[in-house]
């Protein structure tokens, strides 16, 4: 992944500013700041408990942001209600997928189009994402829950790409599955990114959400502790020794 692209020279898709996020009074975001520019990937890397995750729930939706303000696309989004959101171009591929274990492949990658459900359109959006995952195209019929890992990895993010998102929340798109699948999610990743589709990736495989992402923040207890291009932060020694298993 190039490394070539700045946030500063591109509009940007989404902007976080301040953002705080309280579960019972206690705080897991304090006061995060940051901006994805259009047809950009930032990751947020960082341990368990950091509170990637819940920033990913306060820009779609999922949690409100007790202080700060999330806009998408230029639009101030606290008062948006999550399905909203989604209409406006941004979809969550949550961890651990969400797909509908009980319906075929075909009517979870269906139902990921529910907004957008016109004939003229539906059968290309199909056919993009059967050539970004050959594999789902094997098995159209075949129940989503029989599908392995990986599949079902792939399946979430196809249904996520069948609502023609402008933006793209991954969460722990590598989280247990084997490093040859983890290796085609991730390949995949950076094809979305070439059609100018802009993504916010968390991922706790620091070494692959650095390889692959343009810009990356390092979260610890709810506050970004660093942040730069990735090229940059591949060869920090605080990375190396925190995050990538190196000594200094």
């Amino acid at each position: 992944m190039s490394e070539a692209v700045s946030a500063g020279t591109r509009a940007a898709d989404l902007e976080v500013s301040g953002l705080q996020v309280l579960y019972g009074g206690i705080a897991a975001v304090k006061g995060v700041s940051f901006t994805v520019g259009r047809g950009e990937i930032v990751a947020l890397i960082g341990a368990n408990g950091a509170g990637k995750t819940s920033v990913l729930k306060a820009v779609i939706g999922l949690v409100p942001a007790a202080k700060g303000t999330v806009r998408l696309f230029g639009r101030e989004a606290n008062a948006i209600p999550t399905h909203r959101r989604t209409a406006l171009g941004a979809t969550l591929v949550p961890e651990g997928r969400a797909i509908f274990a009980g319906m075929s492949v075909r009517e979870n990658l269906e139902l990921g189009a529910f907004l957008k459900r016109d004939a003229a359109t539906l059968g290309a959006r199909f056919e993009r994402v059967l050539r970004l995952f050959p594999r789902l195209g094997e098995r159209l019929d075949q129940a989503g829950g029989t599908l392995s890992g990986g599949e079902q990895q792939m399946l979430a993010i196809g249904r996520a790409l069948m609502g023609e998102p402008k933006l793209l929340l991954l969460d722990e798109p590598s989280l247990g599955l084997a490093p040859k699948l983890v290796a085609q999610i991730f390949a995949s990743v950076v094809e979305i990114a070439k059609t100018g589709i802009t993504i916010l990736l968390v991922e706790q495989n620091t070494r692959l959400a650095l390889e692959t992402a343009h810009r990356a923040h390092v979260l610890v207890t709810g506050k970004i502790v660093l942040s730069g291009p990735c090229a940059e932060l591949r060869s920090d020694p605080r990375i190396k020794a925190a995050y990538l298993g190196e000594t200094l």
